[in-house]
């Protein structure tokens, strides 16, 4: 299937930063949508194959015009990579901020919708189109303070299956990619809080998943032919794997006053 034009949400920074530049230097038209006006001046700077959009993906009613906005040359999406998304915090659930298990609701899921509700009508109308959302391996596989934002991962990971259910008779193809510890992405700061030195922690002594990692794979997907779809690929640095089941021994019963 030849694509043409790829709409990237979350294009500012990390995975949406290097997925843009890579597509457009392949020939994509790339339609890079973030909030950060300043971040998407420089990335449009790069290739007259980037247009720009000022946006957020939270944002149902801005979202709903977004191709109406669009100029001719870029309307006729074919590839909605939906990267747009983000993690606060590390406590345990008992500890959380409820405001920031709201923001990663909102932009982790009501984004996602946002964005494919928009757009998915047409590749249907087309019988043409690619939908990749960008999961995490925190959908599947729990650990301490990944509570909402491991959900969260985990709607996307179900969605695109479910998905791949509703457009079968259809040319449409949907991948969730699903990665593991990455680094050169402000995630982690995002998540820190900017606490520079833990997250300098988090990472010493790793060699973890890039954003060109998660890029070239998103431009391998484009690439294969019409009649196969990938539907999940899971991906971790060779330095991480499962860590098992945990087991606490003499547990406390008591109940405390």
């Amino acid at each position: 299937m030849n694509y043409k034009t790829v709409l990237v949400t979350g294009a500012s920074a990390g995975f949406g930063l290097a997925t843009a530049r890579l597509l457009a230097n392949n020939g994509y038209k790339v339609i890079a949508l973030a909030r950060r006006e300043d971040k998407l001046k420089e990335l449009s700077s790069l290739s007259d194959n980037i247009y720009p959009v000022a946006m957020d993906v939270t944002d149902a009613k801005a979202v709903e015009t977004l191709v109406s906005s669009l100029p001719d040359g870029f309307k006729d999406i074919d590839v909605i990579v939906n990267n747009a998304g983000l993690a606060l915090g590390v406590e345990k659930a008992q500890e959380c901020s409820l405001e920031n298990w709201k923001t990663m609701v909102d932009t982790n899921v009501l984004g996602v919708l946002n964005v494919t509700h928009t757009i998915l009508p047409s590749l249907v109308k087309k019988n043409k189109g690619f939908i990749i959302n960008l999961g995490s391996t925190a959908g599947s596989w729990p650990y301490v303070g990944g509570n909402v934002y491991g959900a969260t991962k985990a709607f996307v990971e179900q969605f695109s299956r479910n998905l791949r259910t509703d457009v079968q008779g259809s040319a449409i193809k949907v991948t969730v990619i699903k990665p593991g510890l990455c680094s050169d992405t402000e995630f982690s700061y995002v998540r820190l809080n900017g606490d520079e030195k833990k997250v300098n922690d988090l990472y010493s002594g790793t060699k973890s998943i890039l954003p060109e990692d998660i890029a070239n794979t998103i431009l391998w997907l484009l690439n294969n032919p019409a009649h196969v779809n990938v539907n999940e690929i899971e991906m971790m640095p060779v330095c991480q794997a499962y860590g098992g089941l945990k087991v606490v021994k003499d547990l406390d019963f008591t109940e405390k006053k």
